[in-house]
């Protein structure tokens, strides 16, 4: 499958007083269109900050990322907004919705910031919210929802807009067995019906399992590239 994120010779460092920590060192790697990646690793190994740097959420010490068309490495703060926007769908542990809003109105709010008609929202939103089978709950509040019901109402939120990536960490860390393995058939669905590329951080073995290909990191470098093999 054709790349679409390539990372090259990333690192990103911190500074802490007058002590420099490298989280990444030179790392590099393909994630292909339409794929299912999982990182793994142990706390502090750097899989979150790569998640965050390939989202554009941060920006590399140096080297480069490019996602699609887009050398996100090289954007401004407000042109990196602008892209996340439309090609980046989130999906958090804790979800993270409003809890005074109904979960209609928590999967509408990244269409707002785009130039769309209320009866355009209206179609993506209800279409979003089909597919993870919560048509019937849209008018209710997180409150009024299992955890389950809530990470799902997450993952509509992350594919409204019809992202180029949907990046997850930890999205069955807060969940029970039967709920995890849910969203996991969801995530499965995403990329094989919709072709979504979805990269997940994650602890559990038993999720990564679910991806098409794990990588597992340790003090910022790629110690183990794993794939299934016949996904």
């Amino acid at each position: 499958m054709p790349a679409i994120v390539e990372v090259r010779a990333l690192h990103k460092s911190f500074t802490r007083g007058s002590e420099t920590i490298d989280v990444l060192q030179e790392l590099t790697l393909d994630v292909g269109e339409g794929e299912f990646l999982a990182l793994m690793g142990p706390s502090g190994s750097g899989k979150t900050t790569l998640l965050n740097l390939i989202a554009g959420l941060d920006r590399p010490t140096r080297g480069s990322i490019q996602v699609g068309e887009n050398v996100i490495s090289e954007m401004s703060e407000s042109e990196l907004a602008r892209w996340r926007t439309r090609h980046v769908g989130f999906v958090f542990q804790f979800y993270y919705l409003l809890p005074v809003l109904t979960a209609y109105e928590n999967v509408e709010l990244p269409l707002l910031l785009l130039p769309l008609t209320k009866a355009q929202r209206r179609k993506q939103v209800t279409t979003a919210l089909d597919l993870v089978r919560l048509s019937d709950r849209m008018s209710h509040r997180p409150g009024q929802l299992s955890g389950g019901q809530q990470q799902r109402v997450g993952i509509a939120r992350a594919m409204v807009t019809d992202p180029t990536l949907i990046v997850a960490d930890e999205p069955t860390g807060d969940l029970d067995t039967k709920s995890a393995d849910e969203i996991l058939t969801l995530m499965e669905i995403l990329r094989s019906q919709l072709n979504k590329t979805i990269i997940m951080v994650t602890h559990d073995p038993k999720a990564a399992a679910r991806a098409q290909r794990t990588l597992h990191l340790e003090k910022g470098r790629l110690v183990l590239d794993t794939a299934i093999v016949g996904v």
